[in-house]
């Protein structure tokens, strides 16, 4: 739960900073490569979140025989 929390506090100040930069028109490239570099990270982050908790649940699944 850790992560989510981590996320969820996050991702609305991002948002609020990507609707702020996308408002101006002045073109400041830098801000909304760095924010779109942090928020592809993000979701490199949280699909590794998944990917780990689906593999550890999935490895926990019993596989013996009859």
């Amino acid at each position: 739960m850790n992560e989510l929390t981590f996320f969820s506090v996050l991702v609305p100040i991002l948002r609020a900073r990507w609707d702020a930069a996308r408002l101006d028109e002045r073109g400041e490239v830098t801000e909304k490569v760095i924010i779109v570099a942090i928020f592809a990270a993000l979701a490199i982050a949280a699909g590794a979140i998944i990917v780990t908790k689906v593999t550890a649940k999935a490895n926990s699944i019993p596989t013996d025989g009859p």
